[in-house]
């Protein structure tokens, strides 16, 4: 028997899915603490040994470890150009820190470097379009020795010219095709590919994640990246619209997949496959978030949540009560979800996964119930799922099936239909 180990290195746990690549079958699955503050390494060699895979099997590993994939998009117009390049970034698994538009200013250059990113993601322009603005902008970075790699994917027109000037600064730079070549056609592939590259080169060898240069050979991108690369080949699978809720302790991701008329089109383009991550919603480091953010939405909250939350946050790796995690997981549910589908129609989904560790961790039913009350919400201002059914992913197949995705796509395949796919 062939077998292939998946490895998602997140922030607090490293959880492994060993796979038969022959039939696609999930032979053995394990989880063990994140060891961030060593070295992942050995987090992860211990989640391998204790999931009793064959030490010469192929290691495939998405890491979300150390804040994940920080990105800075830097456009032309904020409606237009800056907008369709922040849906695209979050197509390729990044947590977007900050967003720029227009003609960069000194001032402006010292807000992007504060937000830290690990990519700047450079658009601007229509192709034939205008290309002062992008030319301004790549200028500025290059001058102000900006050290951060730069993903372009402006107009085309003056990709090349821009490309050798960051690079005659010294500025890291992948150029790519244009995100939007035209009004309302949004292109996401070429960038997100691109993120990914940039992602894999710099990003994972920068956080000092580990020492060596094993662990970055393994890791094939960014953990949102690899599932939303799942979500999509599930969705072909099953036939129809996807909804899919990752809840952690710092964010909550939605995915979803759309055919092409549910979905209206607006001039930044529109994404089928399409992602957002509430960076203020989780059940741990961002639980004081989900407060405030279901307050926002006029969601009642529990009052001994106002005091659980704090402590959560207080102390990410407090073993507490489940069912107040459970609460705090259907109220970030609740709201990411409404965020994601107000500007997409989301009634012919057909399936809605969930997942995270509170869920992952919680009695089925209970489980289940966070996702029931998505599908129960109709006070949101977004159009709920009329006719969906519900599961957990309880053993981490998104993340297995992404990372086989590429390389033995029949595998993956297999694995989403047996374990996610079936009535």
């Amino acid at each position: 028997m062939s077998v292939a180990v998946c490895a998602d290195v997140g922030s607090t746990y490293t959880k492994v899915a060993v796979v038969d690549l022959d039939s696609g079958a999930l032979v053995a699955t394990a989880a063990r603490p994140t060891t961030i503050t060593t070295d992942v390494l050995h987090g992860l060699d211990a989640a391998v040994s204790a999931a009793g895979a064959p030490r010469d099997a192929a290691t495939y590993v998405c890491s979300s470890a150390g804040g994940g994939l920080r990105l800075a998009v830097v456009g032309y117009e904020r409606r237009i150009t800056a907008e369709a390049a922040r849906r695209v970034a979050l197509t390729a698994g990044a947590r977007v820190v900050h967003i720029a538009h227009g003609r960069l200013d000194p001032a402006g250059v010292q807000e992007l470097r504060q937000a830290r990113p690990d990519v700047i993601l450079l658009a601007g322009g229509t192709d034939g379009g205008d290309e002062d603005v992008l030319r301004h902008n790549a200028d500025r970075l290059a001058r102000a020795r900006v050290r951060v790699p730069v993903v372009l994917a402006g107009n085309a027109e003056a990709r090349d010219a821009v490309a050798a000037h960051l690079g005659e600064h010294r500025v890291p730079v992948v150029a790519t095709d244009n995100v939007l070549p035209r009004i309302g056609e949004l292109n996401p592939a070429p960038a997100r590919a691109a993120i990914r590259e940039v992602f894999l080169r710099h990003v994972i060898g920068g956080k000092g994640l580990s020492r060596g240069t094993r662990f970055a050979s393994l890791v094939r991108g960014a953990t949102p990246d690899v599932v939303l690369t799942a979500v999509a080949l599930l969705a072909d699978e099953l036939g129809g619209d996807l909804l899919a809720v990752d809840v952690g302790g710092a964010t909550t991701d939605v995915y979803s997949v759309l055919r092409p008329d549910d979905a209206g089109a607006d001039v930044a383009g529109t994404l089928w496959h399409g992602r957002t991550v509430e960076g203020d919603l989780g059940v741990r480091w961002s639980a004081p978030g989900v407060l405030d953010a279901a307050a926002t939405e006029r969601l009642a909250v529990d009052p001994d949540l106002v005091t659980a939350a704090p402590r959560r946050a207080a102390d990410p790796a407090l073993l507490a009560d489940g069912d107040a995690d459970l609460r705090l997981a259907r109220l970030a549910a609740t709201v990411a979800v409404r965020r994601h589908g107000r500007d997409r129609d989301l009634r012919r989904v057909r399936l809605v996964v969930g997942s995270g560790g509170v869920l992952r961790h919680a009695a089925p039913a209970a489980a289940r119930s966070v996702l029931d009350a998505i599908l129960a919400d109709h006070a949101g201002g977004w159009r709920v799922p009329t006719s969906a059914r519900v599961l957990i992913d309880h053993e981490y197949v998104l993340a297995a099936a992404g990372l086989l995705a590429q390389p033995h796509p029949a595998a993956a395949r297999r694995l989403l239909r047996a374990r996610l796919a079936g009535d």
